[in-house]
């Protein structure tokens, strides 16, 4: 009888222990219930707001890999600098990133509808998700349930976040490091297919003398938009990711760096590493192949050590802890 209880126990300590760590997994849908339209008013909002300023939709992608590469997927990110708070977006690494007032818009919607239910971080995700489609690239199935931090972890992101001038071999070792592989972290890198770069993260490659893997006919279009070796970071100095498709996610990337027009180190790389150039090559022969790689990436990124369960806490202000 005594060995029967025990093995009872042991079945209801299993059984228990299941279901704690089950509910403190991310999964699809977690606010069917607590908030069953969030998912639709964050993509309402990102669409409004792609239609008045085009460029929220780069923004939101990029704030998906500055907050999930430092430490979590906690939108960490967006804490403003207060008394004990070093914001993270105080960094050089965050230069040129922007439109983080209307991540609080979204935020603001979300509330009315769902006071202190849907949490930043998964605003963060979802609002990437949707800013994706908006460039014409995939829609990405994300799971949601995670939870805001309390700090920030400005202390680390010039170790975690890659320079501008970073080598590929550091960023698929820093990718690596949190589950991402090759694969995943060249089709990732295809997000430089939007955007633009300024040209304070380009001169380095132009002046004095030219970096011999640049097309020299780029070469001199680079030089056309960035006339200095010393451009005025506050200044309107830029070059597009891609000029042929430079709002649009698309395999052109891949094009480009091939013919050796990649505007960053990391980029023109690609095609000289003999274990990131057959990817290239893949993706620049099949768009709907990146597409997919590129949405396993996206997964794999938005899920790298969430807060969950009674971790962190849901901010009702998505610059500031409660």
């Amino acid at each position: 009888m005594a060995a029967k209880n025990n093995f009872s126990l042991l079945i209801l300590l299993l059984l228990v222990q299941l279901f704690y760590s089950g509910r403190a997994e991310l999964q699809m849908n977690y606010y069917a219930k607590s908030c069953p339209k969030a998912e639709e008013i964050i993509k309402q909002q990102v669409t409004e707001l792609y239609y008045e300023h085009g460029n929220t939709a780069v923004s939101w992608l990029r704030n998906l890999f500055h907050d999930c590469v430092v430490q979590s997927c906690d939108a960490s990110l967006l804490l403003e600098t207060t008394v004990g708070v070093e914001s993270e977006k105080d960094s050089d690494r965050s230069f040129g990133m922007r439109n983080f007032k209307y991540v609080n818009k979204i935020k603001v919607a979300v509330e009315n509808a769902c006071p202190q239910t849907v949490s930043c971080a998964d605003i963060v995700a979802l609002s990437a998700r949707d800013g994706i489609v908006m460039l014409k690239g995939p829609h990405i199935d994300l799971k949601t349930g995670r939870r805001d931090s309390k700090m920030s972890y400005s202390n680390l992101v010039e170790e975690l976040v890659p320079k501008h001038n970073e080598s590929l071999v550091n960023v698929l070792s820093r990718f690596k490091s949190i589950g991402i592989d090759t694969e995943a972290t060249v089709a990732l890198l295809g997000a430089h297919s939007v955007g633009r770069v300024h040209c304070v993260n380009l001169v380095e490659r132009l002046y004095p003398t030219v970096d011999r893997t640049i097309d020299p006919n780029y070469a001199q279009y680079l030089k056309v938009r960035c006339p200095t070796p010393n451009p005025d970071p506050e200044a309107v100095l830029y070059s597009r990711n891609d000029r042929e498709t430079p709002m649009i996610l698309d395999n052109m990337y891949y094009k480009n760096v091939l013919e050796h027009k990649g505007l960053l180190i990391v980029d023109q790389e690609l095609v000289s590493n003999p274990l990131t150039l057959p990817y290239v090559k893949k993706f620049a022969a099949d768009n709907k192949y990146f597409h997919d790689q590129f949405a396993r990436g996206i997964r794999l990124l938005s899920e790298n050590n969430p807060l969950t369960a009674d971790q962190g806490e849901i901010r009702k202000d998505c610059r500031y802890v409660n």
